[in-house]
């Protein structure tokens, strides 16, 4: 009996063993269902963050990626700027050597053929005198077999005839000689009446030498001529310019082509009328003093020119000759006020290239020196203004821009080359210089239709006052090589069919242009 409770005992415990057991399994699992869920959940929520910071990424890099490659493409566009630019004044370089170079050839075969004329004329002259003293020999002994002369009279007769023959080859070469020189005078002439009628257009005459001087009243002309027009000769005489009293109302003219000694006459003339008093003392009195203040006023004038300038170390023989050029007009515009606008433009080129700018706007101040006396002395402005230069001391590269600024000697140094470029841009800049609105006008309509005119061409700009022509042509039809034939053919067509101050430049542009929407 007692076994059977300990075997019931025993039994109980292993029931109650194995439902504890199961409990715990089943807590157990319940726990590693729950982790399974919560991991799995973890998991989720790691890949909803994971492709949420890889689409961050992404666009971070995407948006860092665009950034890049505009500065890159900006980078490239200004990269292809420079090798254009570069190219270009490379091909300008290449097509001005070619020339010169072609120049050169030219020069090399005409002196070639120069060289074989000569040779060739030695060698007939060489021939002529073997013969001549074949025939010489000949005829002495002709002389003396035929004549039986003697050794004397035959070399008489030989001598006149010898100068018979001399005279008429002489009369012969004196007629070309003189048929010639008349033909290379008549050229001259009118080299120098072209010269003449250029300087002395009649389009300018009356604003380069007429000043007009206002009278109070029309009795004052009566005063101004003096009885049996004593006070206008003694005026004239001591001014050296023409007094014209004409119709014209509460005015009177004067006339002369020194504008110094014209200004001097008009200033003389206003006083005489303040001052009231006017007679042949009083009137050489006053044209004196005046010219004394006028000497006085000139370096003044010169003076101020070289401070606004910022040039120094000018000689003093150049201080009044600047200070007459304020008195002197081309075209309608100031001479003085157009040197000072070059000086300022060479200054600034001289900055651009890196050269010596005080240098670069003495130049361009000092070019049109000569301009200050060309109505005294003979020879272009140029060349007078260079000649003044040297007396005065100035370095070689001034007076080479001086006289190299119209082309009529070669360029020694680029500082002529930036005289030359500032003169056109101050002479050639809307205003500066007389010319009538329609006409300019008219003139760069019939630029721009010229270039139109020509296949491949889709548009054209006359720019800088007409001294440059700009063609925009199809890229598609015109390739980089027919821009030049294109350039080279308007360029001609400009020649043949207009009439224009100065030279034009025309530029061919071809360029393609690509474009990308990014959404």
């Amino acid at each position: 009996m007692q076994y059977i409770y300990i075997l019931a005992g025993f039994a109980i415990g292993i029931i109650f063993a194995l439902v504890i057991s199961y409990v715990r399994k089943a807590a157990a699992d319940k726990n590693i269902l729950k982790s399974n869920e919560l991991a799995k959940k973890i998991i989720e929520d790691s890949q909803h963050e994971a492709e949420s910071l890889k689409k961050t990424v992404v666009l971070e890099a995407k948006e860092e990626w665009y950034k890049t490659q505009k500065v890159y493409e900006e980078e490239i566009n200004k990269r292809k700027k420079e090798i254009y630019t570069l190219e270009k004044e490379y091909n300008e370089r290449v097509s001005s050597l070619d020339k010169r170079l072609e120049n050169l050839d030219k020069k090399e075969s005409d002196f070639q053929e120069f060289e074989k004329k000569v040779k060739t004329q030695e060698v007939e002259i060489q021939n002529k005198k073997i013969e001549l003293d074949k025939l010489i020999e000949l005829q002495n002994s002709k002389l003396s077999e035929i004549a039986k002369l003697s050794r004397e009279e035959a070399i008489q007769i030989l001598k006149n005839n010898l100068k018979n023959k001399a005279r008429n080859k002489a009369a012969k070469e004196i007629r070309q000689i003189a048929e010639q020189s008349k033909t290379e005078a008549n050229i001259l002439a009118a080299g120098i009446l072209s010269t003449a009628i250029q300087r002395m257009t009649v389009d300018y005459v009356s604003e380069s030498t007429v000043s007009v001087v206002s009278l109070p009243d029309d009795e004052m002309k009566g005063r101004i001529i003096g009885r049996e027009g004593r006070n206008i000769r003694a005026f004239e005489k001591a001014s050296g310019i023409d007094l014209i009293i004409d119709d014209t109302p509460e005015a009177v003219v004067l006339s002369g082509f020194d504008p110094v000694r014209r200004e001097i006459a008009r200033l003389s003339l206003e006083k005489l009328i303040a001052d009231g008093r006017i007679h042949p003392g009083r009137i050489e009195q006053i044209v004196e003093k005046t010219t004394k203040e006028m000497e006085g006023n000139l370096i003044k004038i010169g003076e101020k020119a070289c401070m606004d300038t910022n040039i120094h170390n000018i000689s003093s023989n150049f201080i009044k000759l600047i200070g007459r050029l304020k008195y002197r007009t081309s075209y309608g515009q100031n001479i003085l006020q157009h040197s000072v606008e070059t000086a300022y433009v060479c200054g600034i080129l001289a900055a651009e290239l890196g050269l010596d700018q005080e240098l670069a706007r003495r130049a361009g101040f000092l070019h049109d020196i000569g301009k200050a006396v060309d109505h005294e002395y003979d020879g272009s402005h140029a060349k007078l203004g260079a000649n003044i230069a040297r007396k005065n001391g100035e370095s070689k590269i001034i007076i080479n821009a001086i006289e190299a600024h119209h082309e009529e000697v070669e360029y020694q140094s680029v500082y002529a080359v930036l005289t030359q470029i500032a003169d056109a841009v101050s002479g050639a800049r809307p205003g500066a210089r007389r010319e009538i609105l329609e006409t300019y006008m008219k003139r760069l309509a019939k630029m721009e239709e010229i270039a139109n005119s020509i296949e491949g061409v889709n548009k054209s700009y006359a720019i800088q006052a007409g001294r440059e022509l700009r063609i925009i042509v199809d890229p598609v039809s015109v390739d980089d090589e027919k821009t030049a034939y294109i350039a080279s053919d308007i360029a001609e067509k400009i020649e043949e069919e207009m009439q224009y101050p100065g030279q034009i430049k025309v530029m061919v542009i071809r360029e393609t242009r690509q474009s990308a929407v990014a959404k």
